[in-house]
């Protein structure tokens, strides 16, 4: 029996990994066709800025612009594909738990789809992996993605080439 999710959370950071749960998260909400819905999510974590002494609201207000901008690139995709029940919203917080807790109890969310993780080694081991939290505490199913929607698993040498090239795209648009 296949489960039928109406509701889905898809956490964005602009990492490969995250264009990974986007891609399956499109691929999931069209095979269980209308009425389902896609919820993009970027949170920004004010903790970061909690120690910057020169701290103004233009460095806020720049990162939400840029993570707008990537939202907006996301449902123009998801929209190219053929779905377009889709919308978005950019959060602040702490990303556990904004994307375990907060929002789905906000958006009634059935399922979160997730990149397996969006840091390298260094900031999981200091800060922990928002995925993992996700994983052990959401009030729903959470579809860890690894692979692309073949199923393809990508070498960290692939992925870095990818998200390379990607920045490089991506430097020629702000």
């Amino acid at each position: 029996m296949l489960q039928n999710y109406k509701n889905i959370l898809v956490p964005v950071d602009g990492s490969y990994e995250a264009e990974l749960a986007f891609k399956k998260a499109v691929a999931v909400a069209k095979r269980n066709g209308d009425g389902t819905r896609i919820h993009l999510v970027h949170v920004v974590d004010t903790r970061a800025f909690q120690n910057i002494s020169s701290f103004d609201t233009a460095m806020v207000e720049q990162v939400t612009d840029t993570a707008k901008q990537t939202m907006q690139e996301y449902i123009e995709d998801a929209k190219k594909s053929g779905f377009s029940n889709i919308d978005y919203s950019v959060e602040y917080g702490a990303p556990k738990a904004v994307i375990a807790k907060e929002l789905p109890e906000d958006e009634n969310i059935d399922l979160i789809i997730i990149g397996a993780t969006g840091l390298n080694a260094v900031e999981r081991l200091l800060i922990g992996s928002v995925t993992e939290h996700v994983t052990r505490t959401a009030p729903c199913d959470v579809l860890v993605v690894r692979t692309d929607t073949n199923n393809h698993f990508t070498t960290e040498a692939e992925r870095r080439k990818i998200q390379r090239e990607r920045e490089a795209a991506n430097k020629g648009a702000f």
